[in-house]
């Protein structure tokens, strides 16, 4: 892991935003599509040398204010700003008061999320903690998962068979971004310097290579609360799935509820549940 992620978060959003999403004007020669330090500099008030001085981690331990107009001047998001808060605390040796509060990692459920899970049966659903150890699931998505081999591992974790289980680039139809998407919950859905993702971090770095490293290096990547993807199932053939998630806060853990995205997914959940077509409803992809 790198050791000047603050830095790393600045440049690398400098470089992404354009000098036109800046309302700055496009000069026809520009080595580089994002912002010069010197034009975020300007847009946020700062000096250069102070700027260079935060990108390569000389100055670790940036204002309020400071922050503040850096994330106005890249227009970043919500979500954005919280991540380039934290990244700010973990610069300055983290902060106490959160790192106290993490909760140990999870190894089970409790009894009242598994009770949750059965009223939600015959539907796909799990429960994961932060590196994606699945703690427990309905039956089905045991269904779902178990002919592709997700469940084969003891304790079984996404990440790990989405990027060392060839069975799951088969499977999956839209490998590269149910793989951001994980990768990105893993990056920024963890407590400050937790041990337990710089060890599944550094194994999937040997196991993974490039295909995980340079996404867990992606900084800018940011988990979607909501999504969808496209499966290949050995017996239900092609499905599209919507999927909604879940915090449980207090113990680190996610709930993951699957849901047919059109009537042709959805009748054949209902066949490889045993249930009579037209059980389950299409719920449909908007926008």
């Amino acid at each position: 892991m790198s050791d000047n992620e603050l830095g790393t978060y600045l440049r690398t959003w400098r470089e992404a935003v354009t000098p036109a999403e800046a309302g700055l004007p496009t000069g026809p020669r520009r080595r580089t599509p994002g912002l010069r330090r010197a034009e975020l500099a300007t847009l946020a008030g700062i000096s250069v040398e102070y700027l260079t001085r935060l990108e390569q981690g000389r100055d670790r331990n940036p204002s309020a204010q400071v922050l503040g107009a850096l994330a106005d001047a890249l227009n970043l998001s919500l979500a954005d700003r919280m991540l380039l808060r934290r990244l700010t605390k973990e610069a300055d040796g983290g902060d106490p008061l959160v790192c106290a509060a993490a909760p140990p990692l999870s190894r089970g459920a409790r009894p009242t999320v598994r009770a949750v899970l059965e009223r939600l049966e015959p539907a796909p659903a799990l429960v994961v903690n932060w590196i994606g150890d699945v703690l427990a699931h309905t039956s089905g998505y045991e269904r779902l998962v178990g002919p592709i081999g997700l469940l084969d591992d003891e304790p079984p974790n996404l990440l790990r068979y989405l990027f060392t289980d060839a069975r799951a680039r088969t499977a999956y139809r839209d490998w590269d971004r149910v793989a951001d998407d994980l990768v990105a919950r893993l990056r920024h859905g963890v407590p400050l310097r937790d041990p337990h993702l710089t060890a599944l971090a550094d194994e999937l770095t040997v196991t993974a290579g490039a295909d995980f490293a340079d996404r867990f290096a992606d900084l800018a990547m940011t988990p979607r609360p909501t999504g969808s993807q496209h499966l290949d199932h050995p017996e239900a053939g092609s499905l599209r799935l919507l999927h909604e998630t879940l915090a449980l806060p207090d113990e680190g853990q996610r709930v993951f509820v699957y849901l047919p995205a059109d009537d042709a997914t959805a009748a054949a959940l209902d066949r490889l549940n045993g249930r009579r077509p037209g059980a389950l409803r299409a719920v449909g992809e908007k926008g």
